[in-house]
């Protein structure tokens, strides 16, 4: 006969908010993974009370969880998954590794997801790289603690960030303000990630002096970007002759990270964006490395996720219906059979 046992785990240091989820979402899936097991929240203890060798293993990965939290500060749905059937190691301290930089008042910027840090591995071994997924995934984030880092160490002697200027909803010619004052709006994001990682004070005077720039584009035209750290974001919205003239500015001693999200492209043309077609043309050149975030890689608020994987899902139907009424289109004796 099975023995039941009851077992208390204490999750210290952990906010139960955030390892449940909003509405408990990360807990009602863990209880829906464990059917035979009664699992009781109280705070930051769980009580659990099932068949002994259930229990003896969930308590573990239950640690192992709160410890992956811990470390990399975020939960999903699928490291929920992935820890409860044994797929992935959670448990252990921070490594030096997974530290980035320390940002502004001490807090350790750290690659926090799977393709996060594949994108850290692959830096080191590329001059180039590619970062493409989802809104929310850390791509510019983790690109730009990368690129404070090579600062630091000196690595590199400036900092270059860019961002075409297409108007998402707006003209620029219809915002008020000079030419700076139109562009800041959409380079804003940029500042936000610098304003997390450099004090104030010496951000402004990096950018007085040019240690730190951020511009659009089409500022980068005829430039040699020499021993520079240079970052592309938003690259979906670029043509294929604007990511070429990019890339092309590539000078001695320079690291270059492209970032992009193809689900959000505001070109006129979606077909006119040049990102995929210059991925798909550089994909074999070595000293070019690419990394795909998906949705697992969402660190922001959980229904960002949610939100991503309901438009994903409206987009498949919408292009199923396509599909299918060109099928129809082609075939006008559909209908009589």
């Amino acid at each position: 006969m099975t023995e039941t046992v009851g077992r208390e785990i204490e999750l210290d240091g952990v906010d139960p908010r955030e390892l449940y989820g909003a509405q408990d979402v990360w807990l009602e899936q863990i209880r829906e993974l464990h059917p035979a097991l009664k699992i009781i929240a109280r705070g930051s203890t769980l009580r659990v009370l099932g068949p002994r060798e259930q229990t003896e293993r969930f308590a573990r990965r239950m640690e192992g969880l709160a410890a992956y939290y811990l470390k990399y500060g975020h939960i999903s749905s699928e490291v929920v998954a992935q820890s409860f059937a044994g797929e992935v190691s959670v448990c252990g301290e921070p490594t030096e590794g997974d530290v980035l930089l320390i940002g502004n008042g001490g807090a350790a910027i750290r690659a926090r997801t799977a393709n996060q840090r594949r994108l850290v591995r692959l830096f080191d071994a590329n001059d180039l790289l590619f970062a493409v997924g989802p809104a929310g995934t850390g791509k510019t984030y983790t690109a730009i603690a990368l690129a404070v880092r090579a600062l630091r160490e000196k690595q590199v002697r400036r900092i270059i960030l860019t961002r075409p200027a297409v108007e998402a909803g707006e003209r620029l010619g219809f915002l008020p303000g000079d030419m700076k004052e139109k562009l800041d709006p959409y380079l804003q994001p940029l500042y936000d990630a610098l304003n997390d990682m450099i004090p104030p004070a010496r951000l402004a005077k990096y950018m007085e002096e040019g240690t730190v720039q951020i511009a659009p584009l089409a500022y980068m035209r005829g430039r040699t970007l020499d021993h520079a750290f240079v970052i592309l974001d938003e690259a979906q919205n670029t043509t294929l002759p604007q990511i070429k003239m990019f890339l092309t500015r590539m000078g001695r001693n320079a690291r270059f990270i492209v970032t992009g999200d193809v689900t959000q492209i505001d070109l006129p043309h979606r077909g006119d964006s040049g990102l995929m077609q210059a991925m798909r043309i550089l994909r074999s050149v070595e000293g070019i490395g690419m990394v795909e975030f998906d949705r697992s890689d969402i660190v922001r608020h959980p229904l960002v996720k949610q939100i991503v994987d309901a438009f994903d899902r409206s987009a498949g139907r919408e292009q199923a219906h396509a599909e299918a009424a060109e099928r129809k289109a082609g075939d006008p004796e559909a209908d009589a059979r």
